[in-house]
């Protein structure tokens, strides 16, 4: 069973997990001011090849509005990932490595697990799971949150 999709008060910052991106170390505050999707998947979870277009499609359409799109893979080997990338590539942003801490610090228990962190850094939705028919829901959180001003 998934949970609900909504954005609602801040519940509590978004750990400041360090990242590996694109070969570079980075990190979630890095990406202060932006709304960003966190999104823990894996190359075994079935739902998570429904998620990507998805994904994919909101980064293009509200990429340029201040949405940021992490993939946080956690695969034990980089090949799985690697394979599930080739299959399934995308533009948004892949962390890849150990992302175990990470996980633990979010608190995820599902694959995949979604966590939109407001401008603010604040974690105001939890989603787990992916199923097409609740995309309207994330995109209407995500707008939400894209709505609502930096500086309130």
């Amino acid at each position: 069973m998934t949970a609900p999709v909504a954005a609602t008060a801040p519940s509590r910052s978004a750990p400041d997990c360090p990242l590996h991106i694109g070969g570079r170390d980075s990190s979630l505050k890095q990406l202060s001011g932006k709304v960003v999707y966190v999104d823990f998947w894996a190359s075994w979870c079935v739902s998570c090849i429904a998620s990507f277009p998805f994904m994919e499609r909101m980064r293009r359409e509200l990429g340029p509005r201040g949405l940021e799109i992490v993939g946080v893979n956690m695969d034990q080997k980089p090949s799985d990932a690697a394979r599930f990338l080739a299959r399934h590539p995308v533009s948004f942003a892949i962390a890849s490595g150990a992302n175990d801490p990470c996980a633990k610090r979010f608190g995820v228990k599902a694959m995949p697990s979604t966590y939109i962190v407001d401008r603010h850094g604040n974690i105001r939705a939890i989603h787990s799971g992916f199923r097409p028919d609740e995309a309207a829901g994330l995109r209407g959180a995500i707008e939400k949150l894209l709505a609502e001003p930096l500086n309130p």
